[in-house]
């Protein structure tokens, strides 16, 4: 299916070239900060049309929360659902239980989550033995992390993120049930749907859905899968010190801890 994209627009073009040049970044330097080819971003300054999974990359080199709106603008976004459903990661479970919407934010967020863990993956080949994504300049997956734990995610840890991420991708067209039994299956499943927010929130501003439509429950699908929102009260809260001991300290991510029949 094509990608999503945001028109080609010579005043974006303009705007995005003005900006990396107030930041005193090279073209370079702001392609490294982004996740995106030096050539690609040549392109968007020449005002060729910007995919929307892009877009945070961009914005992230830029300090911009999102894309400057000119009277030019105009974002394409058409949801075929049809097409849509003969992903390999449609989630029938998640459409019946949830929602169309939601089901399109897991198989876009897991993709995009894929893509950037690959890219961390390269990276740290590369890398000596230790180094973590907070030593990436241009990992996009570092921003979005638990910082409490940032030194340990090195290689191997992304690699474990991955096969993990990898699991639920290939359940998904299984229609089976999505469950998180530990604090890593929550940590995933959160990434996911953070990942997929910058499509879904075009959506939201661009489509002319209807109101009955399951849309507007999207939002939070994965505190739903866990029934709670632990993983943003213990890992996303600046105030919170994991002991060791706590089920969210990043030593028991592995563990078996949620959903599991005691003997």
């Amino acid at each position: 299916m094509p990608p999503k994209t945001i028109e080609s627009n010579r005043k974006i073009g303009e705007i995005i070239k003005k900006r990396r040049n107030e930041l005193n970044l090279t073209i370079e330097e702001a392609a490294s900060k982004s996740g995106i080819g030096t050539k690609t971003w040549s392109r968007y300054e020449s005002g060729t049309s910007i995919r929307t999974d892009k877009v945070r990359g961009l914005c992230k080199a830029l300090k911009w929360k999102t894309i400057p709106e000119t009277n030019e603008t105009s974002t394409i976004i058409n949801v075929d659902f049809d097409e849509y459903r003969k992903s390999k990661t449609w989630s029938p479970f998640l459409e019946e239980h949830f929602g169309k919407y939601v089901a399109l934010s897991f198989v876009n967020g897991s993709a995009w989550l894929l893509d950037e863990i690959n890219e961390d993956l390269a990276a740290l080949s590369k890398m000596p033995r230790g180094s973590h994504i907070g030593e990436i300049p241009s990992s996009l997956i570092s921003s979005i992390m638990p910082e409490q734990f940032l030194v340990r995610y090195d290689y191997e840890f992304m690699f474990i993120l991955r096969q993990k991420l990898l699991w639920f991708r290939e359940i998904a067209p299984l229609g089976k049930q999505i469950i998180a039994h530990s604090v890593l299956d929550e940590l995933v499943l959160y990434l996911i749907e953070e990942e997929s927010l910058a499509l879904m929130e075009e959506l939201e501003i661009n489509s002319d859905i209807d109101t009955e439509d399951d849309y507007t429950y999207w939002r939070g699908w994965a505190f739903d899968i866990f029934d709670d929102m632990d993983i943003v009260t213990y890992l996303y809260d600046d105030l919170s010190v994991l002991p060791s001991s706590d089920s969210y300290h990043f030593d028991n991510w592995l563990k078996q801890q949620f959903y599991v029949e005691k003997e």
